[in-house]
């Protein structure tokens, strides 16, 4: 009896989300208690619906309900707690709103550890016990616990899905391949998925490879990325310390022909200035000369005259004019065009360097990707309008909205036999052959939809990988991952589509 109330209040004073004593204790609206935490986490990813659910009672509050600490109920886990209580041991872990239930419980049902394929029955530790000591448990089949086992009965015949139809490429029980899949290419499940798993793991041994081999490029990009940088940096260090030569060489030079112009300008204008100098003491000699002579010419005694006129007439030497070197905007030209001419050499010998220089340039064997649209009104410039071609649907394929649109249907179609056809993967190609650089939008509902493109010689009759797109050399299906797949296409690509069970995709219209 005491053991009994201790599990009463373990299970009393627990939280049925953690499943674990309560901490700061909160009370919903409803009445049920959780650790403060646990239910705001709860909520929190609940908060896009607008509508609070009790975890236990499923409840709904809006708007979400403000929660306040049940002092009562904290002090008595408190007081719980020096008793000794903890949480509830392995085999009293209750189902939480995550979890898959036990369906034996009866009462509050604790969580699942398998579920069974047999028996459609999901199980906890203490009600699988049977199939560990029951000889005819032993063979059923335990899975981790699932919520879908209703999904292997047959919803016409209430029988477990056992067969496999190739030829509808379907589940089917037993009954149905007496009936209405009679005469139809069907197998085990197992033996199917036998098959499938092989092909599965030949995908994975590709895809395996690929990756070793993708890694191995990388390793070899890296050291090639490495090698460029290293002979880049060493290339610009040495170009630098040259052209820094260049540069002092050129400045020498550059003031050397200053201080030589400079010199010889200031020789030249002293020597101009020597003979102006000259010239005007000539001048002033003449002047004074040509004063007497005019005053003598006006004096009235002859004699006078005559006496003085032989020591006033001679002149002395003059400067002959043919000292005088001049030269009209023409000084120093010789340097001008010294430089003019160093220049033009200098920019030839520059540009047939820099030509060279341009054809040693290191190429990289690597195709790097044009630069690519970013925006949705980039790539809507490459949009293309695209129908789908009914003579190349699958029978189970519906076509709507002006054959945009592919519907996956239990029922085959009545579609006429045509060799484009695919018979035995839910597949369908457009109408329109793609060229060039093309963008499409696809909307699809449900799972098991892939966008794909192909080559028109796809094999197109029976289910093996030369028919599925993106298992061959023929097509490429679009699957989301952070490597960058890249091909270069040798014929025009068709758009595809596979669409499987309960499934629809369609092609927008694109404004």
């Amino acid at each position: 009896m005491a053991q009994k109330a201790v599990e009463l209040d373990r299970e009393t004073f627990s939280c049925s989300i953690c499943l674990d004593l309560l901490k700061d204790p909160v009370t919903t609206p409803c009445g049920h208690s959780y650790c403060k935490n646990c239910i705001k986490d709860h909520w929190d990813t609940e908060d896009e619906k607008r509508i609070y659910s009790c975890p236990q009672c499923r409840k709904s509050f809006t708007p979400r309900p403000e929660l306040l600490k049940n002092t009562m109920l904290a002090a008595l886990v408190e007081e719980l707690k020096k008793t000794g209580l903890q949480a509830a041991p392995a085999d009293h872990c209750y189902a939480g709103p995550e979890d898959v239930a036990c369906d034996v419980c009866t009462e509050r049902k604790l969580r699942a550890v398998k579920s069974c394929l047999v028996c459609l029955v999901s199980y906890c530790e203490k009600h699988l016990q049977p199939h560990f000591d029951v000889a005819q448990f032993k063979k059923h089949k335990l899975v981790e616990p699932s919520e879908k086992l209703q999904e292997n009965i047959c919803s016409r015949h209430d029988e477990v899905m056992k067969m496999f139809c190739r030829t509808d490429q379907q589940c089917i029980c037993y009954l149905c391949s007496v009936e209405e899949h009679k005469g139809h290419d069907t197998v085990s499940a197992a033996a199917e998925r036998t098959e499938r798993q092989r092909e599965l793991e030949g995908s994975r041994h590709n895809i395996q490879q690929r990756i070793q081999d993708r890694e191995e490029d990388v390793k070899l990009l890296q050291q090639e990325v490495e090698a460029i940088n290293g002979s880049a940096d060493k290339a610009v260090e040495f170009s630098e310390k040259i052209f820094t030569q260049l540069f002092r060489l050129m400045e020498k030079r550059r003031s050397d022909v200053k201080q030589q112009v400079r010199s010889q300008q200031e020789t030249e204008v002293s020597r101009v200035k020597e003979l102006q100098e000259k010239l005007e003491q000539e001048i002033t000699e003449l002047k004074r000369k040509d004063a007497e002579l005019k005053k003598l010419s006006h004096t009235e005694d002859h004699n006078q005259f005559l006496h003085n006129y032989p020591s006033l007439s001679a002149l002395s030497e003059s400067t002959h004019s043919s000292s005088i070197n001049i030269r009209p905007l023409k000084y120093f030209e010789d340097v001008t065009a010294a430089v003019s001419e160093l220049r033009d050499k200098l920019q030839d010998v520059l540009r047939e360097t820099w030509t060279n220089i341009s054809l040693t340039e290191t190429e990289v064997d690597v195709f790097l990707p044009q630069p690519e649209p970013r925006t949705r009104a980039d790539f809507l410039r490459y949009s293309h309008e695209i129908t789908l071609d009914s003579n190349t649907a699958h029978r189970r394929l519906l076509l709507s909205e002006g054959n945009r649109k592919a519907t996956r249907m239990n029922q085959p179609q009545s579609y006429s036999h045509h060799p484009d056809r695919f018979t035995g993967w839910y597949q369908v190609l457009s109408s329109e052959s793609l060229t060039g650089c093309c963008y499409w939008e696809v909307e699809w509902r449900g799972r098991g939809v892939y966008v794909a493109v192909a080559y028109k010689n796809i094999i197109r009759a029976g289910r093996s990988q030369e028919c599925g797109f993106g298992f061959n050399d023929k097509s490429w299906m679009l699957y989301c991952d952070t490597n960058r797949e890249q091909t270069t296409f040798t014929q025009p690509l068709y758009a595809g589509l596979y669409v499987d069970d309960g499934a629809s995709a369609e092609f927008c219209r694109l404004r």
